[in-house]
């Protein structure tokens, strides 16, 4: 039996929208995000619905997003992609009883709940993983999933430019750069265009102009570097 928090914010305008799946309907494997939450300044949160469903990073704590995530079968993980997508863990995991996975650097941050925490890298599942990426924030991490041609979730790690582009953005509360410069160079010594095809990114989903993530996901990561300053 899951708990149920007593109070629950309204309903949002949008439901969860399928980013992809194995057969464009929603069959599993699937993938769906939901609309940018407030509560972790416009965060873009993700449901990967599989051999294990595992919800990347906190959506808005509503009774529409409840009422979805229970529909797809609940969820054995939350994956949090960074400090500032910690959000609604706490009822998150009090609803679902999931798993928290987070990087151990960020792991202080929720105190009392059941974390699984690493420290570089991670199995979800026979098809996610995983990856610590620091710079954005010390415990910054990305996970991957390797069904639908490989995808990568990208937190904040990694984010589209105005002109829809993957890029490193250095911002005000960037907690290291050159790690962060770093970390995404290990990336693309990690993938290859065979292996990774899709990034959803976990912000300024805004800027892909309808587009539901970024294709051709490996020329990104290299274009990416090679801008990176």
């Amino acid at each position: 039996m899951t708990h149920q928090p007593e109070a629950l914010s309204p309903a949002p305008k949008k439901l969860p929208r399928l980013v992809l799946s194995q057969d464009g309907l929603g069959q599993a494997p699937a993938i769906y995000a939901f609309p940018p939450n407030r509560a972790t300044l416009g965060g873009t949160a993700y449901l990967i619905v599989g051999e294990v469903n595992i919800l990347v990073d906190c959506p808005a704590w509503d009774k529409t997003n409840q009422e979805f995530i229970q529909t797809q079968g609940g969820i054995e993980f939350l994956f949090i992609t960074h400090r500032g997508a910690i959000a609604q863990a706490k009822e998150l995991q009090q609803s679902f009883g999931c798993q928290i996975v987070v990087q151990e650097q960020e792991a202080y941050l929720l105190p009392g709940l059941q974390l699984s925490p690493f420290q570089r890298d991670m199995d979800l599942s026979n098809d996610s993983q995983a990856i610590w990426t620091p710079g954005y924030s010390p415990g910054s991490a990305c996970l991957y999933y390797k069904p639908l041609q490989g995808v990568l979730f990208s937190g904040r790690h990694l984010l589209p430019r105005p002109d829809g582009q993957l890029a490193l953005i250095r911002q005000a509360k960037t907690f290291h750069w050159p790690r962060q410069q770093r970390s995404l160079q290990q990336l693309v010594q990690r993938f290859s265009p065979s292996t990774l095809e899709i990034i959803c990114p976990g912000a300024n989903t805004g800027f892909l102009r309808g587009r539901s993530c970024i294709e051709s996901a490996y020329a990104q990561l290299v274009a990416a570097m090679a801008d990176s300053p």
